[in-house]
């Protein structure tokens, strides 16, 4: 086999996955259930519901408020108890939607049937349509609209569809496990996406240390027009869309650029499933595979949690909150965010809660920096971490737009590479916002 990779930087964390021998497991739906109003990048989704009303199951209950938005849809039947702000998992105060739960009743356009339905004879339109309507966005948690990026510009031209299995991120292991699961859906799906844009190349990106999806998925496509399996070497951070692209294509998307600028569109295999569902079932996204992991963790797994789920229901079914826990992360280690409130719910981008013991949550001292250059070495962005560091700490907006700040992908190769254990990230994180929120307002005025 030919296992590529990307050329520039990149890092190996020890891997973690204690799940990927886990079955999918259903999870249960709980009493009430939470749905924060937007779980899109883009504009706010709008509320359509008030408290007392009736819901459906895959009933909508937001709706997209412009082309770069979401609809929203119930995962649960009942009432809505009330529409409130509920502190985020990232500590921040959003609008919510609370639905107490009474029975399990879906709309009727539904096909819940287990019955694999191969064809599609839709138009290209029609089904970028039809995933609008579902509100599917990227499921490897950047929740971009997937009609977005299927929504390719006039001169423009889709060249390769590239699946993302990757799952580059330690301990996680939801995608993993749906391509194990789910091969012959995954692969509609895909075909489905490949009708949207016209048949373009379309490769599955998945690395080598998953080598049981890789030979399934490379027999399975046997069976299906245009689409091949590309092994990959096992490199963090592979699953970023630039570096996917240049593993797979050679080519490199331009600082500040979109993947379709090489003639790419890339999609997640959570996506290509959802798309499935939604297209050949009429199944809304309101459910999804995620990872309950952790190294102390007594019953870690994968599962299939319905959106509004909160994530402490989840850590219970895992076992319970361990003695020695340091941090609670939605996503995996390298670039998700530390819980504020465990209540939290479940989103559409959520892959993964991992509990981490304090041994490894604890940051260790920062010491000097010693210009060992290796925050530069691993960077897949060629950018210069130890100077992004000092301009985000001295706020020097304008320096930091001329040292291409904006195109850091927080992927956290700097810090993790840091002998000097400085908190490189989290001052290049700073730095973005203060000189994202200095070009807005610089083109607010043009």
């Amino acid at each position: 086999m030919n296992f590529k990779t990307f050329r520039m930087g990149g890092v190996h964390p020890p891997e973690g996955k204690l799940t990927s021998g886990k079955s999918i497991e259903t999870f249960p739906v709980g009493a009430e259930m939470v749905f924060m109003a937007s779980q899109q990048l883009g504009a706010p989704s709008e509320v359509l519901v008030a408290k007392g009303d009736k819901v459906l199951v895959g009933q909508p209950i937001a709706k997209a408020s412009a082309f770069m938005s979401a609809q929203l849809h119930s995962s649960v039947s009942g009432t809505v108890s009330k529409v409130e702000t509920i502190v985020d998992a990232s500590g921040y105060p959003k609008p919510a939607i609370y639905i107490t739960v009474e029975g399990d009743e879906w709309v009727p356009e539904i096909d819940r049937s287990e019955t694999l339905v191969k064809e599609c004879t839709l138009e290209p339109k029609e089904i970028i349509d039809r995933i609008s309507k579902a509100g599917i966005v990227g499921m490897g948690g950047a929740t971009f609209p997937a009609h977005v990026k299927l929504s390719v510009p006039p001169d423009k031209k889709a060249e390769f569809l590239i699946i993302n299995g990757v799952e580059c991120e330690p301990f996680l292991t939801s995608d993993h496990r749906l391509m194990l699961e789910k091969p012959d859906e995954l692969l509609v799906g895909i075909s489905i996406l490949r009708r949207a844009l016209g048949n373009p190349k379309t490769v599955i990106g998945i690395e080598r240390n998953k080598m049981d999806a890789i030979n399934l998925l490379t027999e399975k496509a046997k069976n299906y027009e245009g689409i091949e399996v590309q092994p990959l070497m096992v490199k963090y951070p592979q699953g970023g869309e630039k570096q996917l692209i240049e593993a797979v294509t050679q080519r490199e998307v331009p600082a500040g650029g979109l993947p379709i600028a090489v003639g790419a569109v890339v999609q997640n295999v959570g996506t290509a499933y959802a798309v499935y569902e939604a297209v050949q079932k009429n199944k809304p996204l309101f459910e999804r595979v995620v990872t309950v992991t952790g190294p102390s963790l007594s019953k870690p797994g994968n599962f299939l949690v319905r959106v509004g789920t909160p994530i402490s229901q989840l850590l219970e079914a895992a076992g319970g909150l361990p003695e020695d826990t340091g941090k609670v992360i939605s996503g995996g280690p390298m670039m998700g965010k530390a819980l504020k409130n465990i209540d939290a719910p479940v989103t559409k981008g959520t892959s993964g809660v991992l509990v981490l013991p304090t041994k490894l949550a604890e940051r260790k001292e920062p010491a000097t920096c010693i210009r060992c250059a290796k925050c530069s070495s691993g960077c897949p962005m060629g950018l210069e971490p130890w100077l992004l560091y000092k301009l985000g700490q001295g706020s020097d907006t304008e320096w930091m737009e001329k040292e291409d700040i904006m195109s850091c992908i927080e992927c956290g190769c700097c810090s993790f590479t840091c002998p000097a254990n400085l908190p490189l990230l989290d001052f290049i994180r700073l730095g973005k916002w203060m000189t994202g929120a200095m070009i807005r307002a610089r083109n607010a005025k043009k």
